[in-house]
């Protein structure tokens, strides 16, 4: 394999990225089994009897008989180059008659396709030698050959020609002894290649054994990483597309595993996908899991002393094909699992029949025979966001179940076994998300599955109020909302509004009419429990103005501030106006 080397970015560190060198001194060591064994397409058997044959169209005829022995493939005809032209050698196979005569001058000394009727793949495979063209071999199959399968094919031809080449030379011989001590030198060096070649076939052969049979077995990432180690001798990990790690087949890993900055990993992903196939990285060989163009995972091999050759490569290679089916897979089942998890919560916030329901939650491992609580998550400027989703649901997870999670508008809604702990959703999500400007609400316990919509109801009105307090970042919790509660869904709007209208109507006619903001100053006068200071402050105006106003209120409305039930029933007011009625005037 051709060496070549690049370098990372300078953020990147001095990591090189380089294709490792070839390596074939592990491929020229000879097996002791038997030949059967050691040739099981009988190649090495068929080579001694080409070369001890001295007539041309034998030879073809040989090889051309030679061809169904290398797998699923037929030899329709046999030419050999004269000086008219070519002459087809005559055979026993009836589909000489087929091929065209016309097609194969055509060809012009080239390898080319051939049209035969009722084959879906047909070629003319060239036998040449110093001289040039000296024939041809047409074989056909019902499908092209796979990377194995024209392999074999090229090392028949290969030795067809060899011997081809043999017999011109020794017609046109002149000195026997060193005409005899060349071809035995020619005989040796495509023995020896023709071994090379068989030894390279039986060391691919084992890769492909090994890793369909952990396909064949349902082999996930940790038998793929084995296997792999098992062919190599070397570490085998598997990472995702963030550098964690997920599978270690080997010696020495590392305690705690190191972790990587992003964009360091975001660069040497870059870098290695600009390759063509396994790519070195400082001390590791690495290759991409990306079956569709996303990277899913990480394949790599830790070679810190550059002894990798050509057949670490092919399976390195062959192991990340494996591995991108397994992820694609897995990837899909994900995808399967998480879309059947949306429309069950999706169901039981609008209500659904319950057998139907535990039925549906058992099939994707949730059980609903448990008490459960609606969660809403608001984040302003995170609701389209991806990680904003997987932030909520790993804040939310725990050690026994995942929560069943769904999108409703800008907001994500969960069905929980356990209630959040006070802020600790709260803050894990702000220091995830990277600003504290979000809101939750908590229903009540929910202990049957016709109970979710009141529940998803409670937490939206829990939100609600927590949005529109003075303190709008946090969690509130329905049980928590006292007075808030009465004031919650279930309660007539009518109602609400006449009692809104007999206690501010004054105040927002007045507001509407001369463009104040009276109502609303009142409301916070209320909120900050009567302090002048801190409802100035939370109205940006002076302590005066806010006297101003106060005094305004007194004088339009004709209500004692100061008497207790009138202070309830406007604060009531002013909440039931700003919360319920949405500060409608």
């Amino acid at each position: 394999m051709a060496g070549s080397s690049r370098r990372l970015p300078p953020h990147v560190s001095d990591q090189e990225v380089t294709r490792p060198p070839s390596n074939t001194a592990d491929t020229e060591r000879h097996d002791p089994r038997p030949l059967g064994a050691l040739d099981p397409h009988g190649l090495l058997v068929l080579s001694h009897t080409l070369f001890t044959c001295a007539e041309q169209s034998e030879i073809v005829r040989l090889a051309m008989r030679h061809v169904s022995a290398l797998g699923p493939y037929h030899a329709e005809a046999g030419y050999l180059a004269t000086g008219d032209g070519l002459s087809r050698v005559p055979g026993h196979d009836a589909g000489a008659s087929k091929v065209d005569a016309a097609r194969m001058k055509e060809l012009d000394e080239a390898d080319g396709s051939v049209s035969l009727p009722e084959r879906s793949w047909t070629w003319a495979f060239g036998l040449r030698g110093a001289g040039g063209l000296l024939g041809y071999i047409v074989v056909s199959s019902h499908s092209g050959p796979d990377e194995q399968g024209h392999f074999l094919l090229s090392a028949l031809v290969g030795l067809a020609s060899a011997a081809l080449s043999l017999t011109v030379t020794r017609a046109a011989q002149h000195d026997p002894a060193d005409e005899l001590s060349r071809l035995r030198t020619e005989r040796d060096t495509a023995l020896r290649q023709l071994d090379t070649m068989r030894s390279e076939l039986h060391l691919q052969k084992t890769v492909h054994e090994t890793l369909d049979r952990v396909a064949a077995r349902g082999g996930g990432e940790d038998a793929i990483t084995q296997a792999l180690y098992e062919l190599t001798g070397l570490a085998v990990l598997i990472e995702d597309r963030f550098g964690n790690l997920r599978s270690w087949a080997g010696p020495d890993r590392p305690d705690p595993y190191p972790v990587r900055s992003s964009t360091y990993q975001e660069e040497m992903l870059r870098q290695v996908a600009r390759e063509a196939g396994p790519v070195r990285v400082k001390d590791r060989l690495i290759a991409l899991a990306r079956p569709r163009g996303d990277v899913l995972g990480v394949l790599a091999i830790e070679d810190p002393d550059a002894t990798a050759n050509e057949y670490t490569m092919f399976a390195l290679d062959h192991a990340q094909r494996s591995l991108a089916q397994e992820l694609m897979h897995m990837r899909e089942l994900t995808e399967v699992e998480l879309r059947l998890r949306r429309q069950l919560i999706d169901d039981l916030l609008e209500g659904t029949d319950e057998t139907s329901a535990y039925a549906r939650a058992e099939a994707v491992g949730h059980d609903l025979q448990r008490t459960h609580y609606v969660v809403v998550v608001h984040w302003p400027g995170n609701a389209a966001n991806s990680s904003f989703t997987r932030a909520v649901e790993q804040a939310t997870a725990t050690s026994a179940t995942r929560p069943l999670i769904t999108r409703r508008g800008d907001r994500m809604v969960l069905l929980t076994e356990s209630r959040p702990d006070d802020d600790a959703v709260y803050t894990a999500l702000a220091h995830e998300l990277g600003t504290p400007d979000g809101a939750i609400g908590v229903s009540t316990r929910c202990d049957s599955p016709d109970g979710v919509p009141r529940c998803y109801q409670e937490a939206l009105r829990a939100l609600e109020v927590r949005q529109n307090s003075r303190q709008r970042s946090g969690t509130t919790f329905f049980d928590d909302l006292g007075l808030y509660r009465i004031l919650g869904p279930g309660n007539d709007l009518r109602e609400l509004e006449g009692f809104v209208r007999e206690w501010l109507g004054q105040l927002i006619d007045y507001d509407a009419g001369h463009d104040t903001e009276l109502v609303e100053t009142l409301s916070r006068y209320f909120d900050c429990g009567g302090n002048y200071d801190d409802a100035a402050a939370a109205l940006t105006v002076h302590r005066s103005t806010l006297r101003y106003r106060l005094q305004r209120i007194r004088e339009i409305s004709d209500r004692d501030l100061a008497d207790v039930d009138t202070r309830l029933n406007l604060q009531v007011a002013t909440r039931v106006w700003k919360i319920i009625l949405g500060g409608r005037r």
